[in-house]
């Protein structure tokens, strides 16, 4: 029987940030799936474009690998989502999976990185890992992406966990709620001085370098200066956390514990 393996995520057009993210989870993924042939692609149609314009480089949304895989003879899949919440990408990547659920024998998707809330606790642990000890007057700022959902929620809940793990942290979004209004307001109240800036998401890509540290005067970063706090940027994505990597690896090996159990 011919399996492959797809890993889906929102893309970058950021080489080097690609690199250490979305390519780390998917050989991650890849060295697990013995037998499994291994395929990509992206959900954002302007980051395809974008990379097939500017770099000559050819990637899939779901849709089109999936019907590549079809035409191929595969007959098991594994679709393994890289998003970070159950939110609109995700949503859409369900949606694009949905008319092929009867054209393979066998098709699973893993669940984003925020799922249960073991994945929310996993996910702690595994950024835990990797922040520095903070002064007392020192806060942890993630800039999530966001998103009109209503997994919205995934933000004050990851929030709320931080705080569980005795890490000083707020989260906002780009596009949702919380946004940095809010943030501000807490940090204030918190009486904190020095802010940790770091994106809460797979890849430090354009919202992490541009809408986050650059010195553009809507920049997070400027922002928070204006405001009169001491900020340290960290262009580092979660994706290239090697916890947050083997995460993904588990919820992959899941969906095809599933499928073997479904074939039983």
């Amino acid at each position: 029987m011919k399996k492959a393996i797809l890993v889906v995520s929102f893309g970058t057009s950021y080489e080097e940030t690609r690199q250490k993210t979305i390519e780390a989870c998917e050989n991650k993924i890849k060295e697990s799936f013995e037998g499994y042939d291994f395929y990509r692609a992206f959900t954002s149609g302007m980051i395809i474009n974008k990379l097939k314009k500017r770099d000559n480089l050819f990637i899939d949304n779901p849709k089109e690998a999936l019907e590549k895989l079809y035409n191929q003879g595969y007959k098991e899949v594994v679709v393994q989502s890289l998003h970070i919440i159950c939110g609109d990408e995700y949503n859409k990547l369900k949606d694009m999976m949905a008319p092929y659920e009867d054209k393979f024998e066998r098709i699973s998707l893993g669940r984003p990185l925020l799922t249960y809330i073991d994945d929310y606790r996993e996910t702690v642990e595994a950024v835990k890992q990797e922040l520095d000890e903070m002064d007392i007057d020192e806060a942890v700022v993630f800039m999530g992406h966001g998103t009109e959902h209503e997994s919205h929620s995934a933000y004050p809940a990851i929030e709320y966990m931080f705080r569980d793990y005795d890490i000083n942290a707020y989260v906002g979004t780009v596009e949702g709620y919380p946004e940095l209004d809010q943030v501000i307001k807490k940090l204030k109240e918190a009486k904190v001085k020095t802010v940790d800036l770091m994106p809460f998401m797979l890849v430090a890509g354009d919202h992490a370098i541009n809408d986050m540290a650059s010195d553009e005067e809507d920049s997070w970063k400027t922002i928070l200066e204006n405001e009169g706090f001491i900020v340290k940027t960290h262009l580092k994505g979660l994706g290239e956390n090697p916890f947050i990597q083997n995460k993904f690896k588990n919820h992959a090996l899941d969906c095809m514990k599933q499928l073997a159990e479904v074939s039983i």
